[in-house]
């Protein structure tokens, strides 16, 4: 018995020891902060002992349910369908199977085949309580049917707004009332290591909620723009995301959007750790244009940029600075050059938030339109200096941008040229122009049966690739302002023709 006791008793101790030394090691911790002492005085770290404090958050007791039901409802399921016609197919020729034309199964080699219509599926946001929703263009580009399917099962045709390949987004309607909302978030104070959600319909999954925390931000992902007017800032999520997730919903916890989920790192097509999501600084201003206006009123600095740590070692020791978008060169029309903007200048804000590098700069003027001024702050070799410029579109004017349709714009219709013409015409490129009405081609003497070759020095293969340099010129994402055609009749006399579109 009194051994029991005292065995007991040796527990009781050696708790209370434990307890007292837990506690007396905390309050000791928690008051004596200061540097770490050592023998040797050379081994010492300046880094000073912190510890968190007990009122500090734990990240296990983030709730999450509320973003997620508030905002699951405002999330949409996207159907494209791209209806193949019954001629398509390589070099635009009927497409005959190889078995039944040799083995004559039942006559079946001299019917038409059927069109199959190609379809895809995405994700969108609905912004508005009357129907308007953001998505990617991707998730829609080329599609000649949309379905949008509410979280609640209801079904809608869709009306295509406009769309900006530069940012990768398009602005959809539908016709409906009092439809629930995301409210937009502040993209810009977005921490690194803050919790996230991303809301889709990754793999035909509607309804989906995944969670994780911001990674990155002002990310570029692409490895080299495509264009000068193309705008990568994207922000780096470790929230799973998988195709049908594009165009979702980047959610903070206080269900407030931030962003729109666009694409994934991956070796295989699926998630691999990493997405990235529009920020909505740029997303929503994109879609504020796009109803507005019909196009996005894009502005500009007219300069060069890349970043500081991209330079030379040659050119680095010419600057002070460690961070921004260092100015390389200038574009003819520069309203950066004509405030007073030189070569070498490092941008390291604008209106006073900081600029850490070519992607941010982008970041921060594309919240902006042509005709707004902004105050961009300099180093210019160690020296601090402040302008302030008026932006300008890619026309280098300060002018509204109205959506036009091209085909409209220009009178005619055109087809590729077929395999015989090109051996006909000893080419291997063009697009016939097969009819003219009222419009440019008309007014510039192009007629029918013309064939365009080049256009603003691109190869044209396809209607398509025309229709793109047009739609570029009169959506301001180019300075060019016309175009310069290269091509010729069937008679073999080569002609020019220069169009202008600004007027």
């Amino acid at each position: 018995m009194k051994t029991m006791w005292k065995n007991v008793l040796g527990i009781v101790l050696v708790a209370f020891v434990a307890s007292g030394v837990a506690i007396g090691t905390s309050t000791y911790l928690i008051n004596k902060i200061q540097p770490v002492q050592y023998d040797d005085p050379q081994a010492a770290f300046k880094q000073p002992l912190r510890l968190a404090y007990y009122n500090s958050s734990a990240a296990e007791l983030t709730d999450f349910t509320q973003a997620a039901e508030s905002t699951v409802n405002a999330v949409v399921h996207i159907r494209s369908t791209i209806n193949v016609s019954a001629g398509s197919g390589s070099g635009g020729q009927q497409y005959i199977d190889p078995f039944e034309f040799f083995f004559g199964f039942g006559n079946r080699g001299n019917q038409r085949q059927q069109p199959q219509p190609r379809g895809g599926v995405g994700s969108g946001v609905i912004i508005s309580t009357d129907g308007y929703i953001i998505t990617n263009n991707h998730v829609i580009d080329g599609a000649d049917e949309l379905e949008v399917t509410l979280n609640d099962s209801r079904k809608f045709k869709v009306k295509l707004v406009g769309t900006d390949p530069s940012t990768d987004l398009a602005l959809l309607k539908i016709e409906a009332n009092d439809l629930p909302i995301i409210p937009f978030g502040d993209s810009e104070n977005l921490k690194v290591g803050e919790w996230v959600l991303a809301v889709g319909n990754p793999f035909n999954l509607t309804s989906t909620v995944t969670a994780g925390i911001v990674s990155a931000k002002g990310r570029a992902i692409s490895g080299g723009r495509s264009g000068a007017s193309k705008i990568e800032s994207f922000i780096q999520t470790d929230a799973a995301v998988n195709p049908g997730n594009s165009g979702g919903a980047l959610v903070n916890t206080r269900g407030e959007l931030i962003g729109i989920n666009t694409a994934i790192y991956s070796e295989t097509g699926n998630f691999a750790g990493y997405s990235f999501a529009i920020p909505i600084s740029i997303a929503g201003k994109v879609a504020t244009d796009l109803k507005q206006y019909g196009t996005v009123q894009r502005a500009m600095l007219g300069v060069s940029i890349t970043d500081v740590s991209a330079l030379t070692d040659e050119m680095k020791e010419k600057v002070k600075v460690l961070e921004g978008a260092y100015v390389a060169d200038f574009a003819e029309r520069s309203s950066a050059k004509t405030a007073g903007v030189e070569k070498g200048d490092v941008i390291t804000a604008v209106n006073e938030v900081t600029v850490r590098s070519a992607n941010g700069l982008q970041e921060q003027i594309s919240k902006y339109r042509p005709g707004d001024k902004v105050q961009l702050s300099l180093d210019r070799n160690g020296s601090k200096k402040t302008v302030t410029v008026e932006l300008k579109n890619a026309q280098g004017s300060t002018e509204v941008i109205k959506s036009r349709d091209g085909a409209e714009v220009l009178g005619a219709a055109f087809k590729a040229l077929t395999d015989t013409q090109k051996r006909q015409y000893n080419v291997s490129y063009g697009i016939e122009v097969t009819g003219v009405t009222n419009g440019k081609l008309k007014d510039t003497g192009i007629t029918k049966g013309f064939v365009i070759m080049v256009v603003n020095n691109q190869r044209i293969s396809a209607p398509e690739d025309l229709e793109k340099i047009v739609d570029s010129i009169l959506t301001g994402r180019t300075e060019d302002q016309g175009l310069f055609i290269k091509g010729f009749y069937p008679n073999g006399r080569t002609r020019y023709f220069a169009i202008d579109l600004t007027d």
